[in-house]
């Protein structure tokens, strides 16, 4: 918390330097990777690995630039082994740590899915974030509008993801009351976001109303 009792954003938090954009931006919007001791890069999704950090803004064309222009290498001053399929795990990394999260929500009572409940819970002002299936159906997803606010609204996940999350097979809407879980989700589905491209590009996906 800040010390006027609202909840820290991601500006709060250290500052880091993309190697690929070379942007210094929260790296709490970075994505870590270290060098493993046989040399290879290894994504660090959870910042807790061991050895100097190479940070890469979590956008898909960053990681190519990083990949393709060899700059790990450059960054870690040695020659490393970058994994064919990084940027595939490291997208599978950021789905799994969202849906862990939204699962954890849920079981703390702070998440809900299903049209009705989270129609419910906007209409009482008790969600802070919408969420809804990227697979899901435009016109029934039309239906509901997060509340006002950046990073009122998760797209990024699959209604296969978002039934993983909430224990069903399938689910197309959920919604996330306030709270430190819901911080966590909003900032890494941020990142799954930058790497699935063609999700958070809209005004309705950024959080904002439109007319």
């Amino acid at each position: 918390m800040t010390r006027g009792g609202q909840p820290k954003t991601r500006a709060d938090g250290p500052e880091r330097r993309c190697i690929a954009t070379g942007e210094v931006q929260p790296r709490n919007g970075l994505i870590r990777f270290v060098v493993a001791p046989d040399g290879r890069i290894v994504p660090d999704l959870l910042g807790k690995l061991p050895g100097r950090g190479i940070w890469v803004a979590a956008s898909r064309k960053a990681l190519e630039k990083a990949v393709l222009k060899g700059l790990f290498a450059r960054a870690a001053r040695q020659p490393v082994d970058v994994p064919e399929d990084l940027i595939a795990s490291v997208e599978e990394g950021l789905a799994d740590r969202v849906v862990h999260l939204i699962s954890l929500a849920r079981k703390a009572g702070e998440a809900v899915a299903g049209f009705e409940k989270v129609k419910d819970w906007l209409a009482k002002d008790q969600a802070k974030v919408l969420i809804q299936a990227s697979d899901g159906s435009e016109r029934g997803k039309s239906k509901l509008r997060p509340p006002p606010g950046k990073g009122s609204f998760i797209g990024c996940l699959t209604a296969g993801e978002l039934g993983l999350a909430f224990g069903r097979e399938n689910v197309i809407h959920g919604a996330l009351a306030g709270g430190g879980l819901t911080t966590r989700v909003v900032e890494e589905a941020a990142k799954l976001a930058g790497l699935r491209e063609k999700d958070g590009g809209s005004d309705r996906r950024k959080g904002t109303k439109t007319r």
